[in-house]
């Protein structure tokens, strides 16, 4: 694939070029005039999933249409972007996805779908921080006192992620492997939940996890949380460090959420989504139920969101490398 300059060139330019390429049903009928599919490529009730269902359920309402959610799971995502990416670009079919997308790519030596040309932004849609939580029987207090007690006892503890290859098992190897050279296991899940469950009940003593999936657990003491990878604090947890503040510059990981439609797609449909999306997004109601999913609401455009994704892709491409993360 291309690298992350590539990347963000490519996308603007397929996005600029999609002003000339107007269909029958961007000019001459109503749009949508029939229902508009939303692939989720993961499992019902996830972060993305949720935000698909709220999106979908707005845009419909707003646009006099219809939008309807399938999940299709499978390959950390893959295997509904693959779904999009083949479907007719009439703006029909529409892909939530999330930093996996241009993660993937990096990853495994082939992927079913094309993140470079296969597709169009339309727009960014929410973000929110990882972050590092132990369990209360870790004695240490603050990412540097972790860093001190995993030095002196190698081999000892492990942390636990929503899966291999996910931003918070980037983050770890990052952090633990590259910069301070530890001996910690990873121990990736099938998602968020068993992995905070697992953390919880002390078999993993680390979480590396994004910070909504973990808030309410901090809440009621059962996990304790050291800093959020983040430029600025959480607001949720205003009294917790950023990873620069506790000393680890660098370090930021987030979550990200987009919608993105197979390349090709009409841009007055491009256009009109976009704005629709942020127009919702601007909605107090929205927002508050965004904030209870631990996330923050952009609704961005769809250069910024082609700019998000090469931030992500530069931000993980080096950590891939230098730790020598990759899959068939």
């Amino acid at each position: 694939m291309k690298t992350s300059l590539g990347l963000l060139a490519t996308i603007s330019t397929s996005l600029l070029a999609g002003v000339f390429l107007v269909s029958s049903a961007a000019a001459g009928e109503h749009y949508p005039s029939r229902p508009v599919k939303i692939i989720v490529p993961y499992p019902a009730g996830g972060p993305t999933d949720a935000v698909a269902r709220l999106l979908g359920g707005k845009l419909g309402a707003a646009l006099g249409g219809s939008f309807y959610i399938e999940n299709v799971p499978g390959a950390a995502g893959s295997l509904g972007a693959r779904a999009a990416g083949g479907a007719v670009p009439d703006g029909y079919t529409l892909l939530c996805m999330n930093q996996d997308f241009v993660v993937q790519p990096l990853i495994k030596a082939s992927t079913p779908y094309d993140a470079v040309n296969g597709f169009t932004p339309v727009s960014l849609v929410a973000q929110a921080p990882e972050a590092i939580f132990v369990h209360p029987s870790v004695p240490a207090k603050s990412v540097g006192e972790l860093i001190a007690l995993l030095k002196a006892n190698p081999g000892k503890y492990a942390y636990a992620t929503p899966g291999f290859g996910t931003t918070p098992h980037l983050a770890g190897e990052r952090l633990f492997k590259l910069t301070h050279h530890l001996d910690v296991a990873h121990v990736p899940f099938q998602g968020a939940a068993p992995a905070v469950i697992s953390t919880m009940g002390g078999h993993t003593q680390i979480l590396l996890i994004t910070v909504g999936a973990a808030a309410a657990n901090v809440m009621d003491g059962s996990l304790r949380v050291l800093a959020v990878a983040s430029p600025k604090r959480w607001p949720g947890f205003p009294d917790v460090p950023t990873m620069a503040e506790a000393g680890v510059p660098k370090h930021e990981a987030e979550f990200i959420l987009g919608v993105m439609a197979p390349a090709g797609t009409p841009a007055p449909i491009i256009d009109t989504l976009s704005k629709e999306i942020a127009r919702t997004l601007a909605e107090q109601e929205i927002r508050g139920r965004f904030e209870v999913l631990g996330l923050q609401p952009i609704g961005g455009t769809p250069l910024e969101l082609a700019a998000k994704l090469h931030a992500t892709w530069n931000n993980w491409s080096s950590v891939i490398h230098g730790a020598g993360i990759k899959t068939n």
